[in-house]
């Protein structure tokens, strides 16, 4: 064979149907019944045992999801921010970009190192960087 005598393959066309003519009104796919109905509806969505998508979710307005409550910021994050001795709030924290505004509260964590004395106001704390925290002489404000 060369390449002279290739020739491109042939493309089956599909049929249309639907459109009136000799395949129109239903359309070759019978009648009635879930599978004769186009797209995977509401009603239509079949999961097997699972209960589908649509119904599991919560139906009422303004669903958050339980898990993502708090803002977490790690100390070390603290400790390349900030200076020896800083009062650290939420304010203060969404100011320098290090918090987002949608969850309500803060919460600091105890990775990575730190050296320098902090004020903490009115954060969440975790045990471990409670310790570090005070171990650095800082101090934890709790309102």
């Amino acid at each position: 064979m060369q390449l002279h005598q290739l020739k491109p393959s042939k493309k089956k066309v599909r049929k249309r149907v639907g459109r009136g003519g000799p395949h129109g009104t239903t359309a070759t796919r019978g009648t009635k019944g879930q599978k004769a109905r186009s797209g995977s509806g509401k009603g239509r969505s079949f999961e097997g045992t699972k209960t589908p998508l649509w119904r599991r979710t919560p139906k009422l307005r303004g669903f958050k999801s339980i898990y993502d409550k708090n803002n977490v910021v790690n100390v070390s994050a603290l400790e390349n921010n900030f200076q020896e001795g800083d009062v650290i709030s939420a304010k203060i924290l969404l100011k320098k970009g290090l918090i987002s505004k949608t969850k309500p509260r803060v919460k600091i964590l105890g990775n990575g190192d730190l050296k320098k004395k902090f004020i903490i106001d009115d954060c969440l704390v975790s045990k471990s960087a409670e310790e570090k925290i005070k171990k650095t002489g800082g101090e934890i404000r709790i309102i």
